[in-house]
């Protein structure tokens, strides 16, 4: 039997997680909707994997998988999320996780990704593997590294641009984690990664690097 430690803040989503890894009867789920509690369970319990969400209030996964790790070197970790993660894919890589899957992914993919996770391989989802590019040149090849990428090489997915309009529109971080269903740490989170992406520090300036590069669109999800 594969034991698996599920920690995501969202039980509904998580309960359905659940019930299509234990279907074939080969493997158990432990659900937790709170991060603070993770070192407990594992302490508690010996689990075969761990799959994290990104975005919780408590703890974030990537912090929570560092964590970890640090303590317990030997867990494997897979990031389970719906968000995209490419802004922090380098810092994930770094953390130590083995690997990532989307919640929207079928059935049998992430049963599968889980597999392979458990077989010692590193599992990314081929759009994330298109994505990457190396964002830094040689300093052997007597070339300054790339500080950030390219304002044509920027996109914003359809979370980022969602919120971004709603700052256009003046929502707070409250307004929009209620509109999305989200935690307010949660939108935080994900403005903060468009901060990182634009190369600006404010909401005043994403809004005016984003419009002018159309980056953004009318709001809608």
């Amino acid at each position: 039997m594969i034991k698996i430690l599920l920690v995501d803040d969202h039980i509904g989503v998580a309960q359905g997680t659940k019930a299509i890894l234990e279907k074939k009867g080969e493997m158990e789920v432990d659900i937790l909707g709170d991060s603070k509690d993770t070192f407990t369970a594992i302490e508690e319990c010996c689990y075969d994997i761990l799959l994290i969400d990104l975005y919780m209030p408590t703890l974030n996964g990537l912090e929570l998988s560092k964590q970890i790790l640090d303590k317990y070197p030997n867990e494997k970790i897979l990031i389970y999320t719906g968000f995209d993660i490419g802004t922090h894919f380098n810092l994930l890589v770094e953390a130590g996780v083995v690997g990532f899957i989307s919640k929207s992914a079928p059935e049998e993919k992430i049963i599968a990704s889980i597999q392979l996770a458990l077989q010692g391989e590193t599992v990314i989802p081929t759009e994330l593997f298109r994505q990457l590019r190396r964002t830094e040149v040689s300093s052997a090849q007597g070339t300054e590294p790339i500080k950030e990428p390219l304002i044509r090489d920027l996109t914003l997915n359809e979370r980022e641009q969602y919120i971004l309009s709603g700052v256009a529109e003046g929502l707070t971080n409250r307004e929009l984690s209620l509109e999305l269903l989200i935690s307010q740490r949660a939108v935080e989170y994900i403005l903060t990664g468009i901060f990182k992406k634009l190369g600006v520090k404010s909401r005043t300036e994403a809004l005016i690097k984003a419009t002018k590069h159309s980056l953004i669109t009318v709001k809608s999800l």
